[in-house]
C-alpha cells in the first residue's frame, strides 16, 4: 500500500502485519532505529495537536527520517492555492504526508494528487492511527481479542468509525450506544460484516447506556469535538445521560477497561474517578500511538527492510 486513510482499505493480513510490527518496534526499538534514513515527512495540520504531532516527530526522529511542521495558517489548504498545486509542490520534497484535516475529501483529494505516501492522521471521518493504538492496547492486555466486546458509548463520531473498521477486522464484537440523533456514519454495520474476520462477531446500536451490558472495553470521546464549539450546549444536554461513570461501568458485569482517545473533557464525557481508576487505559492508548506510528511510517516508507527483519509473508494472526 502506499497510503493509509481508512483501516476499511486494509486486508486482515495488512491489519495483523501493523499489529504484529508495533509490538517489536515496542519491545526492541533499537533495532529499529535507522529504517527510514533519508525520508522526509511532512506534517501537515489543519488542528491543534498534542499526541499526534508529538507521537509523529519523535517516531520520525527515532527511525532516522526528517519531519517538518506545517501549521494551519501556513497549509491553508486549497485556498491561498489549489490543493492539486500544493500537493504536486510537496511531492517534490517529502517522501510522505501525515495530513490533519477537517474535511476528510481534502485528505482523499491530497493522496490522489500526490505522488507520495499519505496518512491519515484525523478527519472529521476517521481517525485509523488512534484505532490502531487502541486495539494494539488491548491486545497487550489480552493477547488475544477475537470475541471480546468493545463498546463506545457517546457520541458516533470520527473515532467510533475507525472503531468499527478495527474491531472487525480483529474479530471482536462492537456495540454502539449513542442518542438516536449521533449514531455512527451510514452503512456502518454492513462495514463491519464485510470487514469481519469472525463470522460469530456481532456489532449493534443503542441508545441505552445499558447497552454496554457484557462489555470487556469501554470507550468514550469528548462531547463536542473541534469545531463544534456552537453546538455546546446542545450537545452537553444530549449526552448527559451517556457520562462514563463508576456506576455506568458497574453496568457491565464484568472487570472492564476504560478507553478514551484524549483530550478528554474531565467530569463531562467521563469522571475523574474513571479516567483515573486502575483500569483506565488512557495513557498506555497514549504511549503506544508511538509506537504503532512508528511501525505504520516503516510499513509504508520501507517496506523491504520490514520484510527481511520480519518475514511478514510468514506470520499468522496474533494469538
Amino acid at each position: 500500500m502506499r497510503d493509509f486513510i481508512s483501516l476499511a482499505d486494509l486486508s486482515p493480513r495488512q491489519w495483523n502485519q501493523l499489529l504484529h510490527l508495533s509490538r517489536e518496534v515496542k519491545s526492541r526499538p533499537s533495532n529499529f532505529r535507522r529504517m527510514i534514513p533519508g525520508k522526509s515527512i511532512v506534517l501537515i495540520f489543519e488542528k491543534p495537536s498534542l499526541r499526534t504531532r508529538l507521537t509523529f516527530e519523535l517516531g520520525i526522529q527515532q527511525l532516522g527520517g526528517d519531519a517538518v511542521y506545517l501549521d494551519y495558517q501556513e497549509a491553508n489548504l486549497g485556498e491561498r492555492e489549489a490543493l492539486s498545486d500544493v500537493a504536486k509542490n510537496l511531492e517534490r520534497w517529502f517522501d510522505c504526508l501525515v495530513a490533519r484535516t477537517f474535511s476528510h475529501q481534502v485528505l482523499i483529494q491530497l493522496s490522489e494528487y500526490a505522488g507520495c505516501s499519505v496518512i491519515n492522521a484525523l478527519t472529521d471521518e476517521e481517525h485509523p492511527c488512534q484505532a490502531l493504538a487502541d486495539v494494539f492496547t488491548l491486545m497487550e492486555k489480552w493477547s488475544n481479542v477475537e470475541g471480546r466486546t468493545l463498546a463506545y458509548i457517546g457520541d458516533g463520531n470520527n473515532v467510533c468509525a475507525s472503531l468499527v473498521h478495527a474491531a472487525a477486522l480483529s474479530g471482536m464484537c462492537f456495540t454502539a450506544v449513542t442518542p438516536r440523533s449521533r449514531q455512527p456514519y451510514a452503512g456502518w454495520e454492513e462495514d463491519f460484516r464485510k470487514l469481519s474476520t469472525n463470522a460469530r462477531a456481532t456489532c449493534h446500536w443503542s441508545d441505552s447506556p445499558d447497552g454496554i451490558r457484557g462489555a470487556d472495553a469501554v470507550y468514550t470521546d469528548t462531547w463536542v469535538s473541534m469545531g463544534q464549539e456552537g453546538e455546546a450546549s446542545e450537545r452537553l444536554a444530549e449526552f448527559r445521560p451517556y457520562q462514563v461513570t463508576p456506576e455506568l461501568m458497574a453496568r457491565t458485569g464484568k472487570d472492564s477497561f476504560f478507553m478514551h482517545c484524549l483530550p478528554a473533557h474531565r467530569n463531562q464525557e467521563v469522571t475523574d474517578a474513571v479516567i483515573d481508576a486502575p483500569y483506565s487505559l488512557v495513557f498506555e492508548q497514549a504511549e503506544n500511538r508511538l509506537h504503532v506510528q512508528k511501525a505504520l511510517l516503516m510499513w509504508l516508507l520501507a517496506p523491504k527492510e520490514v520484510d527481511r527483519y520480519l518475514h511478514l509473508e510468514k506470520w499468522a494472526a496474533w494469538k
